[in-house]
C-alpha cells in the first residue's frame, strides 16, 4: 500500500487559489465493502466457491492495488503549474481538505456535483444503499493527489482528463463548506455525514 504524502505546502494557498484532485474518488471503499460482502456469503461454504466479482475489476483494484499517482507530480511539472500545497487523498476527500485548510489557516467551498466518481463506483454504492458522494468524502484508502494551483494556472488544467477542479479556497472567515447538488451549503467534517444525507 502507498506509503501517506505528507502535506506539501510550497507557498500557502491563497484566496482564490482552484481546489483540484486527480483520478476519481470513492472506489477503494466501494470495492472494499463488495469484497466484504463477498467473504460474508462464502463464509463456512466450500472453498471451491469463488466470489462474484464479476465486472467490478475497477473497483476491486482499487482496494487492493492502490497505486500513488507520481504520474501526476510529474504532469504538473511539464504544464510548468507549482501547486501551492499537496496531500493524498488516504483518509477521504473531507479529511484531506480540512488538513490543508488547517495548515494554511484557510477555508474553502467545496462542489458536490465537482467530485469525480466514476461510474462503476457511483452504481456499486447505489447498490449498496450507500450515497456515493459520503463514499468519495469519508471513504479513503483511494491515493489520488489533493492540490492548490493559482487562478492562472486554470487554462493549463481545464479539460485535462486526470485532473478535476472541485472547488476553491476562501477566506477562513467564510469557513470549509461543501455546496450540494441542490445548493445547500454544508460546513465541511472529516466524519459523521448522517446530517448531510438527511438534508441533502
Amino acid at each position: 500500500m502507498p506509503m501517506k504524502t505528507k502535506l506539501s505546502i510550497a507557498q500557502e494557498p491563497q484566496k482564490g487559489d482552484l481546489l483540484c484532485v486527480s483520478g476519481d474518488l470513492g472506489g477503494a471503499y466501494v470495492g472494499l465493502q463488495l469484497l466484504e460482502r463477498e467473504k460474508r456469503i462464502l463464509f463456512g461454504k466450500s472453498l471451491n466457491i469463488q466470489p462474484d466479482l464479476e465486472g467490478k475489476d475497477y473497483i476491486v483494484e482499487r482496494q487492493l492495488k492502490p497505486e500513488a499517482r507520481k504520474d501526476i507530480v510529474e504532469l504538473l511539472r511539464e504544464l510548468d503549474i507549482k501547486p501551492t500545497s499537496m496531500i493524498d487523498v488516504s483518509d477521504g476527500l473531507a479529511s484531506e481538505i480540512l488538513h490543508i485548510c488547517e495548515a494554511s489557516n484557510v477555508g474553502c467551498k467545496l462542489y458536490e456535483e465537482k467530485i469525480p466518481i466514476d461510474p462503476m463506483t457511483y452504481d456499486t454504492a447505489r447498490e449498496f444503499g450507500l450515497d456515493p458522494t459520503v463514499c468519495a468524502l469519508s471513504g479513503g484508502e483511494d491515493y489520488e493527489l489533493l492540490f492548490t494551483v493559482p487562478q492562472s494556472d486554470y487554462d493549463k488544467i481545464k479539460g485535462h482528463p486526470d485532473i478535476t477542479v472541485i472547488g476553491y479556497i476562501t477566506e477562513p472567515s467564510e469557513g470549509k463548506d461543501m455546496i450540494s447538488k441542490s445548493g445547500k451549503v454544508h460546513q465541511l467534517k472529516a466524519q459523521g455525514w448522517n446530517a448531510f444525507i438527511q438534508n441533502k
